[in-house]
């Protein structure tokens, strides 16, 4: 064995995984801007992402599903986890460039996988780059298979029809909140067998992210868009991110998901917000058509893989927003 590799061999036999805590979040920040500002080639990469926020965010709303590799007693990378019920996916998954392709990423996801097995996901799944062997080769070790890509689409805020009646979660009662709540679990329930936001919607009200916009009414809710709003938020300044929504399946999908969607240029509209953003998996494809239709553009572009390598509920007929960044 090469010095370089007995080096190599040493650091990661070394390597500690444990929880993420609160006093790691700042450097945990610099890192997956270093990292993804890195590898996307940014003169300086620290500027990656603005002033978005997903580390505090994603740590603040579930401190047990973060995962932290420290080398040395230094933090050196972390991991998200989200679980969405029988549903769940990872990111970002960071790890220092200079520390790139020492097995980090692989240490770092095999306490995600065994955390997918104590929630019992049925259907797990990532977003990252098309245009990478490495990452793709990494995460199919693991289970992982490319599907249909994944657009990140944008649209500046301006009047396009009538805007439906539309509430917000944050008008519900405390006495009708866990009604509403699983009124939303009833919608998601028909893209998929055991899906379910609410760790979204809570998070989004307990941090002051956003809004959740809701069409219909407690006992029957047929439309949701969990929204981030703004700076300090996975939106950034002058944008309404939705970063989930869905539409109750059945002949008036394509309906009602415009009037989510015209829901959602309301509400940014309402709290001066300049553009809407929006993720979709290709394989919904109306919903990606529909979009299109409405003058959204695609900004980025990712894949998502899924394990078991199945659509899941990304597929023909379902009207979904979500990207699994």
């Amino acid at each position: 064995m090469d010095t370089d590799r007995r080096a190599k061999t040493a650091e990661t036999l070394s390597l500690a995984i444990r929880p993420l805590r609160e006093q790691d979040l700042p450097t945990a920040d610099r890192l997956y801007r270093l990292a993804f500002g890195t590898f996307i080639g940014l003169p300086n990469p620290l500027l990656f992402s603005g002033d978005t926020a997903y580390i505090h965010t994603r740590w603040t709303a579930d401190p047990t599903a973060t995962f932290a590799a420290e080398l040395n007693g230094e933090l050196v990378g972390s991991n998200f986890v989200t679980n969405w019920g029988r549903v769940g996916f990872f990111g970002p998954l960071t790890v220092r460039p200079d520390l790139w392709e020492r097995g980090i990423a692989k240490r770092l996801l095999e306490p995600t996988m065994d955390l997918f097995a104590r929630w019992g996901t049925t259907h797990a799944g990532l977003f990252t780059f098309p245009q990478s062997p490495k990452h793709l080769g990494l995460y199919q070790r693991f289970g992982f298979w490319p599907r249909f890509l994944t657009a990140i689409m944008a649209k500046p805020v301006q009047p396009h029809g009538p805007v439906p009646s539309w509430t917000c979660y944050s008008a519900v009662s405390e006495p009708d909140r866990p009604a509403c709540l699983q009124a939303c679990r009833d919608l998601t329930e028909t893209i998929y067998e055991g899906l379910t936001v609410e760790r979204e919607i809570r998070a989004v009200e307990a941090q002051k992210l956003g809004e959740t916009v809701l069409l219909g009414d407690n006992s029957q809710i047929v439309g949701i868009a969990v929204c981030h709003c703004g700076p300090g938020t996975e939106a950034g300044s002058g944008t309404c991110y939705i970063k989930f929504g869905a539409v109750r399946s059945g002949p008036h999908a394509s309906a009602v998901f415009d009037q989510l969607l015209e829901a959602c240029a309301a509400l940014a509209a309402e709290r001066g917000m300049a553009r809407v953003v929006a993720g979709v998996n290709t394989g919904c494809q109306e919903a990606y058509q529909q979009l299109l239709a409405r003058g959204f553009r695609t900004e980025i572009q990712g894949v998502a893989m899924q394990r078991p390598n199945e659509s899941g509920y990304h597929r023909s007929g379902v009207y979904v927003l979500d990207n699994w960044r």
